[in-house]
């Protein structure tokens, strides 16, 4: 992990180079005014170069006592494979320590991965999204119906 070398705040960040990030991670669309928002309102923020160049992120929202809530880890595709997303991870669960619990949702098919970092799967997470459908088809949540 030498190569890397690692930031924690949002000071001078291009969110325009972060935009792309996510967009070749491959982690959507997320307009660089939408990331200014959640990574400013966000307790913790976690930045990785690699020569100069943005290669990884996350963040995690936090109230300071209760709850942390880890999203929007990203590494470039290039870069996968070496550790760097689990490293954002850890990162990221190391500066929320002291709450009762750290969250997070995973991919369908990631489960294992975020069990291998600690995670345990919730038995009663809900969620309300604004587009349910979409989440239902890709797998991210399940209607009552849907055992």
């Amino acid at each position: 992990m030498s190569e890397y070398a690692w930031t924690d705040g949002v000071d001078g960040m291009d969110f325009d180079e972060l935009s792309r990030l996510y967009a070749i991670a491959p982690l959507g669309d997320k307009p660089p005014a939408a990331l200014a928002t959640v990574f400013g309102n966000s307790m913790f923020t976690c930045f990785v170069r690699s020569g100069g160049a943005l290669v990884g992120a996350g963040r995690a929202l936090a109230d300071g006592l209760d709850c942390a809530y880890i999203a929007d880890v990203a590494v470039h595709p290039d870069h996968q494979g070496r550790g760097l997303g689990s490293a954002v991870i850890r990162r990221l669960v190391e500066r929320a320590r002291g709450h009762k619990k750290i969250i997070l949702y995973a991919a369908p098919g990631t489960e294992a991965f975020y069990r291998g970092l600690g995670f345990l799967r919730m038995n009663t997470a809900m969620a309300i999204w604004r587009d349910p459908d979409r989440a239902v088809e890709s797998g991210l949540l399940r209607r009552d119906d849907d055992r």
